[in-house]
This record gives C-alpha cells, sequence and structure tokens, in this order.
C-alpha cells in the first residue's frame, strides 16, 4: 500500500464514531412474574409503553431477559437467583412474593416492584416518599377497597343476601380482607361466606359450591392468581350464570360484570417509566413509590343483559367506563 493511502485510510478511521470502534453493551433488565406470561401479556405491553416514553426500545437499545413462576411459589428462588447472577441492569417484579425473594437475594441490584402490601413494612423501602434502597415501584391499597366493592354490588343486586368472597388464604392480605368485609357485610345487612382458593385446580370446586348454596353474588379478592387466571374465573361465573365483582377493569374487558379498583395497565406502565428513570442515572432510593388514588368503577352491559341484569341508573352514573 503507498503511504497516502496508508494515511488517508487513517485519517477516514480516526473521523468515524466511537461506536464503530466499539458498540457498546444496551443494558439488560430482568422482568420477573408470578403467573406463565399468558396472562400477563397486556401488563409487559405496559411496562414497555412505559420504557419506550422514557427512550428504551427493548430489541434496540434495551433488553428484557423475562422470568415466570408458572403460579408455582416454588420456583421464584431459582428465578431469582438467575436473574441477579446474571447481573442486570434493574429488577422488576410483578407480586408480593416476587418482591420479597428480590429483597432476600440482593440489596445492590436497583428493584421496581408492584405489590398490594405495605412496603414500608415488608422492608422493602424506608418511607414511601424517599425509599432511601434498592428499591421502588407501586403500592396498591387494595385492602381499602373490598368494602367498596360489597356496597356496588349491595345497590346492583339489592335482594341478594348472601354474598360470597373468593380469596386466595396463602396472601399476606387475606385475614385483613375477611376482617374487613364481615364488618362491611354487618353493616349491609348481608351474610359472608368465604371460600378459599390456593391454586386453579380449586376454581370449578368453588364454583360447584357457590351453586349448591345459590349464592347470589361474588366477590373476587385481589390476587395475582386470579389476575392471572382471570379468563377461567371470568368464564367460570358465566357458566354458572353468577354476578360476579373483580378488583380490576381487566376482568370486565375479558367479559367479566363489573370490577372497582385502580389500574393494573398505569401501574405497569409506571414500572417502566421509573425502570427507563434509573436506566437514564436516577437514583433508586430518591423514587418515591408510587400510591395509585384514581379508582375506576367499569361496567360490561353485555354480561348483565346476559346474566337478565338491568343495571341501576345510580350505578351507571357512577361508572367511569361501561362496555356495550
Amino acid at each position: 500500500m503507498r503511504r497516502r493511502q496508508f494515511i488517508t485510510l487513517l485519517g477516514g478511521a480516526a473521523s468515524l464514531p466511537l461506536t464503530a470502534h466499539a458498540q457498546q453493551p444496551v443494558p439488560v433488565v430482568g422482568y420477573l412474574g408470578g403467573g406463565d406470561g399468558s396472562g400477563g401479556n397486556h401488563f409487559v405491553e405496559a411496562f414497555r409503553s412505559g420504557l419506550r416514553e422514557m427512550g428504551f426500545i427493548e430489541g434496540q437499545n434495551l433488553a428484557v431477559e423475562y422470568r415466570w413462576a408458572e403460579d408455582r411459589v416454588e420456583r421464584v428462588p431459582e428465578l431469582v437467583a438467575d436473574l441477579v447472577r446474571r447481573r442486570v441492569n434493574v429488577i422488576c417484579t410483578s407480586n408480593n412474593v416476587t418482591s420479597l425473594a428480590i429483597k432476600k437475594a440482593t440489596l445492590e441490584i436497583p428493584h421496581v416492584f408492584v405489590i398490594g402490601l405495605d412496603p414500608v413494612n415488608m422492608g422493602l423501602v424506608s418511607t414511601i416518599n424517599r425509599p432511601g434502597g434498592n428499591a421502588t415501584g407501586v403500592y396498591f391499597l387494595t385492602t381499602l377497597l373490598a368494602p367498596k366493592r360489597l356496597e356496588l354490588m349491595r345497590v346492583l343486586l339489592p335482594q341478594v343476601g348472601v354474598v360470597a368472597a373468593l380469596l386466595n388464604p396463602d396472601n399476606p392480605n387475606a385475614e385483613n380482607h375477611i376482617r374487613d368485609l364481615q364488618a362491611a357485610a354487618g353493616t349491609f345487612g348481608l351474610q359472608l361466606l368465604v371460600l378459599k382458593l390456593r391454586e386453579v385446580a380449586d376454581f370449578e370446586p368453588a364454583f360447584a359450591t357457590l351453586v349448591q348454596q345459590k349464592i347470589g353474588a361474588v366477590l373476587v379478592i385481589s390476587d395475582a392468581l386470579f389476575v392471572t387466571n382471570r379468563l377461567r374465573l371470568v368464564n367460570l361465573a358465566a357458566r354458572n350464570a353468577i354476578p360476579t365483582m373483580y378488583p380490576w377493569r381487566d376482568f370486565p374487558d375479558a367479559g367479566g360484570l363489573l370490577s372497582y379498583g385502580d389500574s393494573l395497565n398505569d401501574a405497569f406502565r409506571h414500572v417502566g417509566l421509573y425502570t427507563g428513570r434509573i436506566l437514564k442515572g436516577d437514583k433508586v432510593g430518591d423514587l418515591p413509590v408510587w400510591v395509585p388514588t384514581k379508582f375506576e368503577l367499569v361496567l360490561n352491559l353485555k354480561t348483565a343483559k346476559t346474566l337478565g341484569l338491568e343495571i341501576p341508573a345510580s350505578l351507571l352514573a357512577l361508572a367511569d367506563e361501561v362496555i356495550e
């Protein structure tokens, strides 16, 4: 090669951007879900939406390692250990069990959670406004809403005297839910039947009991088991023609009768936003835990018609959205 050609080539190489010399690795986020992924796909999309708002697009400038516990609590420790071993940049969790498992496994990797328990009492953060450690996220006030859901069912079905609550007894909030519902039932002059469901196999026997005892209305209590398997619950309620109140709008969107609660999509979008902020350099301990304060009542009129129910005008007036 002639000397002039060599100098020209060398000068051209020097003018190339740095990435041409050494491509910087993209950040990697670990996402740990409690279900099998099939029931939480729209939550993943909401999570990705939050990331996109922060400028991160999966497959372009961000990689996400998904892990699914498939509703098996015993799988969680090995999945957590795998993500910690991989030294991902941030770990995101979708329920109480997975969030506590991350706390036990690492105090270094930033952690963004969605939980229904007080994160201060769980030891995840020092305070809501200033978490101070390696974790922050979204805290649902689930125990405050069950009595309100019972009240709304009372408006819809004033003739019903017995209401059943479907509850996962392994949920740390279970006893609080039962206590508050029993108190509210007494206030409204209702009898309360609590059915405990720990796994999907318990769903059909529970509805058989409801039919056998001629229960007029059902409340599904907040739990990851129910939201990840919401289609099964909605179909069982429809098949047995039992009016059912759910904790989140994802159920009426799937054909359930009605729901009252905060927005899970907003929660997972917020997880994406916080993850993006952490990747951009914000300190996780400075990001306040987000506590939703807006609750929505969603009614599915098509399902009401199928059940032969006429929604009272007072309830329609309260509805944030009516699905027709």
